[in-house]
């Protein structure tokens, strides 16, 4: 049975953005052999725990909204985005299921930020940078990432010819600042220094989280299909090793 891989619906408030954002995060589930299930944001937790507890793994889409600051201690930024209170309410019951279980998690844009921040991290509410952070999903390549060798990242995306700086597309305004408990950078831009992955720093447990969007690219990008393929493989190591210490109980 393919895992099941729980997707939060990427934004409470644009129904047209999570109908045309969310499909793209599917594909790219069902292309590495996993089963994508949609969790609703207009459900009591109750019933979205009902919905997480039957999955294997986490991937946290983007989202049109921002991080709200006052959950990591800073004042506004002007150019802050309005938070998305239902999206956070699932995204911090899906987090601390998937820690409490050691589901595997993947996070993308604005899943990483959130993830950063559930994990007492910061961000940086508003990049100042020559590189265009924003170039937006019409440019599929934005500038470049350089991951750091010895990272569970570089092993995943080994196998492009680049070597081990990635061409990557981005879409965002907003980055990691101070990491997280159990985070670790694996990756920035090369060109200014933003934070561009993140991964967890506990070997038995796949945490990683990308600020670029892979799951425009799966369909010609052996990188991008490779995230996706290690995040249902980790959720398919883990569904089997359950599975036999049920069965020698």
């Amino acid at each position: 049975m393919p895992p099941r891989i729980a997707i939060p619906v990427p934004h409470s408030g644009d129904p047209e953005y999570a109908e045309r954002s969310l499909p793209q995060y599917e594909r790219a589930v069902e292309i590495a052999r996993g089963t994508p299930v949609r969790i609703p944001l207009d459900q009591s937790p109750a019933a979205v725990m009902n919905l997480i507890e039957r999955c294997d793994a986490v991937l946290l889409p983007g989202s049109k909204a921002d991080v709200d600051p006052a959950k990591y201690n800073a004042p506004r930024n002007e150019k802050t985005a309005s938070a998305d209170a239902r999206r956070d309410t699932v995204d911090e019951l899906l987090l601390q299921d998937a820690y409490n279980m050691r589901k595997p998690i993947l996070g993308i844009c604005y899943g990483l930020q959130i993830l950063n921040v559930q994990r007492s991290g910061t961000l940086i509410q508003h990049i100042e940078s020559p590189i265009n952070h924003e170039a937006g999903r019409k440019v599929p390549v934005a500038h470049t990432v350089e991951v750091d060798a010895g990272s569970r990242l570089a092993g995943i995306v080994k196998s492009t010819p680049a070597g081990l700086e990635i061409p990557v597309n981005s879409s965002h305004h907003q980055a990691a600042d101070v990491v997280g408990d159990g985070l670790r950078v694996v990756a920035r831009c090369p060109q200014d220094g933003i934070i561009e992955a993140l991964e967890g720093t506990s070997p038995d447990h796949f945490v990683l989280a990308v600020q670029w969007h892979p799951e425009r690219s799966v369909e010609n990008d052996e990188p991008s299909r490779a995230i996706f393929q290690a995040l249902v493989d980790a959720a398919q190591a883990r569904h089997g090793k359950l599975k036999g210490e049920f069965e020698s109980v």
